[in-house]
């Protein structure tokens, strides 16, 4: 069908691929967490923006780009790797903050929070978190072509299909996670103790994601 081959091995793929833990779906739950779930799913809108456009790179051939020349692999690995440490440094200020006002008036904290939030943007945040990761391209064109038929007419139809499977099975697991996020936020609300410590755990691991993208190839 649509020169797709072994499709139950593509689907049992695709399902462990999306539930591994990355940027974009720790983004789109802190951001339900501590916002909700309307603009959480902003912040899915931008990964399934972000994500449809590297699959449609890796379609066109720039996963090819990307691996034959090094400066460009490096320039972009490098920009992301800085992205997501400056979103980890804003995690561990926001937990800062929260931990020194564990004491004051929840209105008071609340109010604060929303003026940060304001200035976030969740969408556009998650789009750049998604664009600035060269190894998606690359794992994308990888992990797409074992299941096109080499002799099917119209591959770009194949890579389509693909894509919009993976596509429908990330954004299902995104809304698993921003209705568990608003779950969350109850608890952040009357624990500020819980809400610094998980966000700076957060702010770990999007350390941890920049330091693991600065040190890939395009290999």
């Amino acid at each position: 069908m649509l020169g797709i081959t072994d499709l139950p091995t593509y689907l049992l793929g695709t399902v462990l691929i999306v539930l591994l833990p990355g940027p974009n779906s720790l983004y789109t739950l802190s951001v339900a967490a501590r916002r909700g779930v309307r603009t959480a799913y902003r912040a899915a809108l931008g990964v399934f923006l972000g994500d449809t456009v590297l699959m449609t790179a890796s379609a066109a051939g720039v996963a090819g780009l990307l691996q034959a020349n090094a400066v460009l692999f490096g320039v972009v690995k490098y920009a992301g790797a800085g992205y997501l440490a400056w979103i980890a440094f804003g995690m561990a200020r926001a937990a800062r903050d929260m931990w020194r006002s564990r004491g004051a008036e929840p209105v008071a904290t609340a109010a604060a929070a929303e003026a940060v939030a304001d200035a976030e943007r969740p969408f556009r945040r998650a789009l750049v978190i998604s664009l600035l990761n060269p190894k998606a391209i690359l794992f994308f064109i990888s992990f797409f072509v074992q299941f096109v038929d080499p002799g099917y007419a119209h591959p770009a139809l194949s890579f389509l299909a693909l894509g919009a499977i993976a596509q429908v099975f990330s954004f299902s697991y995104l809304t698993l996670l921003i209705f568990g996020g608003t779950h969350l936020a109850a608890q952040f609300r009357r624990r500020r103790r819980l809400a610094a410590g998980l966000t700076s755990g957060a702010a770990a691991l999007f350390l941890g994601f920049a330091a693991k993208l600065s040190m890939s190839s395009a290999g």
